[in-house]
Order: C-alpha cells, then structure tokens, then sequence
C-alpha cells in the first residue's frame, strides 16, 4: 500500500493556545517556563492527531512560536548585531527581531517581513554578510523529533533548505555593495551537517528538506549551488526528502533529478501537469517520488477520484515502494479542524476539509469505503457549483474598457481636488483602522450573542468613531479616517455583507507572528444586496469639518485572502468582487465622502511564481481594481495601500493601477522601494510608511524626520503623504497616540522646511 505524509501542520492550536501564550509571555503573565509548556502541549496535540489519522510521515521541528524562517535563523546564529549585547534571553532576543522592543532600556526595531511566496503568510527575512558566524545555538530539528518519540510518535523532520535560506534572506546593511547570500553557501553547509548528522545519529530514517525557491525561475541559475550542497548533506544526513511546493519544477527538474537524495516532492495542486515529466526524470533513479495530491493552500474536500488517477500514474510507473501520498505543502495555511464548527449546515460542511481533515485523505484516499463517501460529497458540491446568479454573470459580461477608466487624467484629478479638499502640503493620514481595544471586542461579541440590541450596539459604534475623530481633530491629522470600530476583519467584514460566502467560527489561520485571520468562504457567485460602509463613514464625515476618508478592502485582495472558489476561474470572482466594489465608491462619493480608500495589500502576493505566467494575472487583477474604482468624478480622490511588496519587476502594472495617492509599507524594508518609484518616474501621489506598525515600540519624532529627509531625497516633496507603514488594529492606543503625535510634528517640521 502506497504510503502517506503531511508536510506540516498549523502550530496555532485548535482554540489559538499558541497566540494567546505567547501574547501573555509579551505582557509579562507567564514566565518562558509556561510559554514553553503551552507550546509543548500544541505540539503533543498535532502528532498524535495526525498520526491517529493513519498518516505514516508525520512532521516534527516545524512548529514556530512566531516563524519558522525567524526559527532557523536564530538556530544557525543568524541574528543581526543590533539584538546582540543587549542583555536580552535568547526567547527574548527572538521575538525582538520578529517585533521589534523598547522596553528596559531596550530600543531595537523589527526585521523585515514579507509574504511567503504567493501565500498570505509573512516570514521574518534572515540578514546576512560576509562577517554571519553560521553556528548551531541549538538543534530544534532533533529537540522536537525526541520530544515527539517521548509520546509515542516517530515522525519525519522538517528542515528549511540551505539554498531558500540563503536565497531568501538579504545582505544586512553592513554587508559591502553587490555581496550576495548565497555565496555564504560554502561557510553554513558544514552546520547543516552537523544538524542532519545529529538527526541520523538519533535514528531519523527520512528528513524533509523544503528547497520551495527551486519553483522560481531564478532556481535556474542555482544548479551548482545545489549540486554541491547535498553532495555534502547526503553521506551524512538521513534519507533526504527534497520537498517543493505552490508550483512547477520546469527545467529545474533535470538537475534536480540528479541529486543524491532518496525523494522528491511535487504540487500536484498547483501544478498537476508536471506529473508526466517527474516520473520520466526520477524513473532511471531509486528516488521516491512524494505525490502532493490534497492541497495545503484551499479547504475544499479533495477529489478521491482525480487524485487516485493521478496517484496509480506514478504506481503504474514507479511501483507502490517509491511513492508517497501527500499533501501538496505545509498545512500551516488552513484551518486546524472542522469539528470546532457547529453553525456550518450539513451541506456546507461536507464541502470542506481543513488541516486534519486533510490529515485523514491523504490516508484515505486508497481505502475503498472513504472513496465511495468522498464520491458522494464530490457529486453534491458539483451539482451546487452548477447553480449561478445569471443577474451577476451578465454584468461581468457587460464590463467595457471604458469603465475602466476615470474621467480624466490624473494631472487634472489632482487640480480639482485640491480644490475639493485643500490638503496642505505633507498631508498627513492613516491607513484606516485604529486600534481593536478588548471594549471593542466586547461589544461585538455582546452583539453577536445577542446580549445587546443592534440600537445599543450601533450607539456604541457612534460614540467609538466620534471618539476617534476628535483624537484626529486634536493631534492634528489633515485626512480622516473613522476607525473601523464594527469591523472584525478587513476582507470577513465585507465578505459578511456580500452574497457568496460563507465564514467559520474558528477557522483561524496564521498570518504572522501572533496575528491570526479567519479568512471567509467563496461559495458561489458575489454580489452587493445594499451598501456595506457608507453609513459608518457618512456619521463620521457629519461630525467634523476636516475631510474624511471611506475605506474599502480592493477586490483582488479580498480574492486572495480568502478561500476562493476552485470551480470558476479567479478572475471571474475578482471581477464580480469588483462590481460590488464599484457600486459602494460610488455609492460612497454621493453620501459625501472626499476620499476612498480601496486597499490592495495583495496585488503582489497574487503574482504567479513564475514570470510567464504573470501578464494574464496582472492584466485582470489591474482591471479589476480600476473596474471598482473608476465610476466616479474627478474630485473623489482615490487612494490604495500596498504593504511588504517587491514592485521592481511589475512596475508598470502599478503606474496603470492610477491611484490618484498610493500609500506602501517603507519602514523596515529601508525604502529600497521608493528608488524604483524614482527610476519609472511615478508622477502620482505616494505616502511611504514613516513607522512600522507590526511594532509595539514608538518612533521618535527625530527618527520620522530622518525619514521624510530620505524620502525627499527621492521624491518630489509636491507628491508626498505622510502616514504610516499600515492600519493600526493591532496596536494599543498609548503607542498610536504617542507614534502619531511624532508623525504630525515631523509633518509640521517638513512644511517648514521646504516650504
């Protein structure tokens, strides 16, 4: 019988144990002892779990207090100088360079963040240079592998590759011009040894190396690097599992057939045609070929049938001794289990499968009787999907070039509304949100329960607003914004007030560190039944004089942070998304409001890994936000925000996006993006982020200056909002009251300065 794996599982725990240990760790009511005991205990959980589900490989050393990458730097020394000699414990050290401290005499800001590749996961990106002292502080991978073997469980680590470590990580800033990572190769390969030889001396028969950079063009050029890398690892490490995944091998498949490893993991999710070409390179080989068959990225029910063609493919050609029935990644990105929801119907729920449901297929999927049952759920989601609102399709349709387009350019925009709003110059905003405070939550869980009436709830909503307003009015912000007090979530708020989704009680996911989604449900075709924040935004603009913002989650962003629906192309949602978007700005323009805001933090992230896939995507994703966007005048201005996004390559897409002011995460990625705003001559307004938001510490008002002096360095000062990195949800209020009061002092300073 073919054997079965999972490639990892989500470390937050079935009801966030994780988040909320880790978050009391932070605030001083646990000790290290009872965070580490809150850890041990979700990670007992999770491999006996998936091992009571019939899995034969199940991982270890891949569970994270904050992330995984920010795991394997701290293990292998790579931890920056400015966290070291700060009298900090090695814990404390770590979650310094995910979140940064000012605390005891401490002052160190975060490191950067970005996406993990096209997933809404972000990882801390590792700095290196030619001085990184690569040493084991500590060998996590054996540490969880022994703990796991301690109740019962032998399981398979999982170790982040020497390659994508390297090759994801960045030059530190004292790292000299043109120094790359990878050259480092040579210098970390031997801690690598030491970590797998300590594996193999434990009695690990496999080890899962993930290498996911080899499905990026780049990978081309590593083929040396890889070659050299695991003829070292393999004589001293165990069975070597070379573990890809969110896309194709393509020719990087010819060089990775020849290294010396025992099995090679495939997305068949993503990337189910490179099925053909696998098998052809590993035949000749006795490499065992890992099938992900049961997608890691979505929570729909696998589909027994398609999966079984696939899998008796590989058996036919290979035999069942070299083939492995897998999910196609990490479980990280769904949900722990679906038995923690009860107000799912029947025929909902059996649509769906999450992270130990998931557990449960790839181990089920040759069992005869779970095939018959799976046959059964499959039919009825089919005749489901056959349903459409015909209303909804005919008006994709009916999208001409013409509603893509505002009425004029932006050159003339900007004069009518400087007219409409008189900014003065810098003028300073936000990204929207401000902060999420435990009254906040109470009240809408009391709403929720039905504890409180929705007339007490929404004077509640009143008074938060207005609350935040006049702070605005009183520190000085030039643009307002309202808060976002009723919203729980910037895509579960308006997918809640759209027809076609469906959400869960704790479907959970992680985004970062101890921040944690519950991203909706996309079941079947999206429309707007009524307005979704026009009464919000419209109470706020009636009690101030000072203009104010309307904020909008952007129709490709709502897309990707969601669960979309696998049996209609992402454009068509996106584009149905879009509509309902248009209809609310401008809905928004007409109760008053001088800005709206449609933010697209995601744009990027959705890219395809590969480039020759990128100009379908780009050109409907681009459609789509001008599609929600365009419907208004001239003196509307439309704003959008972008956070941990490399534009170099698809710059021009952004420039056709004509925002009439884009706003982008700037502070921890030291503002190499504004260079490339430079280098196309973006003519349109722009607001880097003067501060970093995933931060608790606060930015001096100096520290902001330095900052807008660096920006000016670049951009014309006539084009420059000042707000900063992101919302502020997640912040508590002392630090947003003392950040922004240093952002408009700074602002004030600049005005002064160039005037």
């Amino acid at each position: 019988m073919v054997a079965s794996a999972v490639l990892g599982f989500p470390r937050i725990g079935a009801n966030r144990e994780v988040k909320k240990a880790v978050e009391a760790y932070w605030a001083g009511k646990i000790t290290a002892d009872q965070l580490t005991q809150a850890a041990a205990d979700v990670k007992k959980s999770n491999w006996t779990s998936v091992k009571a589900k019939g899995v034969d490989y199940v991982p270890s050393g891949e569970f994270s207090l904050y992330d995984h990458v920010l795991d394997h730097a701290a293990a292998f020394n790579v931890i920056p100088k400015r966290y070291v000699g700060q009298g900090l414990t090695p814990l404390d050290v770590y979650f310094a360079m995910g979140r940064g401290r000012q605390a005891d005499g401490v002052d160190v800001p975060a490191s950067e963040m970005k996406k993990w590749f096209d997933s809404n996961y972000h990882f801390v990106v590792p700095e290196f240079s030619a001085e990184t002292d690569f040493k084991l502080n500590f060998n996590k991978a054996i540490e969880e592998y022994k703990e796991a073997q301690v109740h019962g469980v032998e399981t398979r680590p999982v170790v982040l590759g020497p390659v994508s470590f390297l090759v994801l990580g960045k030059a530190s800033k004292d790292a000299k011009p043109g120094f790359e990572p990878l050259s480092l190769l040579p210098n970390l390969l031997p801690v690598y040894k030491q970590l797998l030889g300590d594996l193999k001396t434990a009695g690990a028969e496999w080890v899962q190396i993930d290498e996911p950079v080899l499905v990026l063009d780049k990978a081309a050029g590593y083929e040396k690097e890889f070659a050299s890398a695991y003829a070292e690892l393999s004589p001293v490490a165990p069975k070597i599992l070379l573990t890809t995944y969110f896309g194709r091998l393509d020719s990087n498949l010819s060089y990775v057939a020849k290294l010396p490893i025992a099995g090679l993991h495939i997305d068949l999710d993503r990337a189910p045609a490179q099925l053909d070409e696998a098998i052809a390179a590993v035949k000749p080989t006795n490499i065992v070929l890992s099938l992900g068959l049961v997608s890691g990225r979505n929570i729909w029910k696998a589909d027994f049938q398609a999966a079984i063609k696939l899998g008796q493919k590989a058996v036919d050609a290979l035999g069942q001794d070299r083939v492995i029935v897998a999910t196609s990644s990490s479980l990280l990105h769904t949900p722990v289990t679906l038995e923690s929801e009860k107000k799912l119907t029947a025929e909902q729920k059996d649509w769906f499968s999450f992270a130990l449901e998931k557990a449960a297929e790839v181990s089920d999927a040759a069992v005869s009787a779970a095939v018959k049952a799976n046959d059964e759920s499959i039919a009825k989601r089919r005749d489901f999907e056959r349903t459409s609102d015909d209303a909804v399709r005919k008006r994709v349709a009916s999208i001409t070039d013409e509603m893509l387009e505002r009425k004029s350019p932006f050159a003339v925009r900007k004069e009518v509304q400087k007219k409409h709003i008189e900014l003065p110059k810098f003028p300073t905003t936000t990204i929207g949100s401000f902060p999420q405070t435990k009254e906040i939550r109470n009240a809408r869980a009391k709403f929720t329960k039905g504890e409180i009436t929705e007339v007490e709830y929404e004077d509640f909503l009143k008074k938060e607003i207005e609350s935040v307003v006049r702070f605005q009015e009183t520190i000085g912000l030039d643009l307002l914004v309202h808060g976002e007090p009723e919203r729980n979530d910037m895509v579960q708020y308006f997918g809640e007030q759209l027809n076609g989704f469906v959400f869960t009680q704790n479907g959970w996911v992680q985004s970062y560190g101890s921040r944690y989604v519950r991203p909706p449900i996309i079941v079947s075709d999206v429309s707007r039944p009524g307005p979704i924040t026009v009464k919000w935004s419209s109470y706020a603009q009636s009690v101030t004089k000072h203009p104010m913002k309307g904020m909008l989650t952007g129709p490709v962003t709502i897309l990707n942070w969601s669960f979309p629906r696998a049996d209609v192309s992402r454009e068509l949602q996106s584009k149905q998304l879009a509509l309902a978007l248009r209809d609310e700005v401008i809905d928004l323009e007409k109760a008053g409001i001088h800005a709206v805001q449609v933010d697209e933090p995601a744009i990027r992230e959705g890219l395809p890994l590969r480039r020759a896939d990128w100009d379908n995507y780009l050109k409907w994703a681009v459609d789509s936000f001008k599609l929600s966007t365009a419907g208004v005048s001239d003196a509307l201005q439309t704003h959008s925000h972008f956070c941990y996004s490399d534009f170099d390559d698809i710059f021009p897409s952004i420039q056709r996006l004509d925002a009439d002011v884009i706003s982008i995460e700037a502070s921890k990625s030291d503002m190499k993006l504004l260079n490339t705003f430079k280098q196309y001559g973006y003519a349109n307004q722009i607001g880097p982020g003067v501060y970093d938001i995933h931060s608790p510490r606060v930015p001096g008002d100096q520290e902001i200056r330095d900052r807008l002096k660096s920006m000016l360095d670049i951009l014309p000062d006539s084009l420059l909002f000042v707000n900063p990195d992101c919302g502020l949800k997640t912040r508590g209020w002392k630090e947003t009251e003392a950040s922004l009061k240093n952002l408009v002092s700074a602002a004030r300073w600049a005005r002064q300065q160039y005037a």
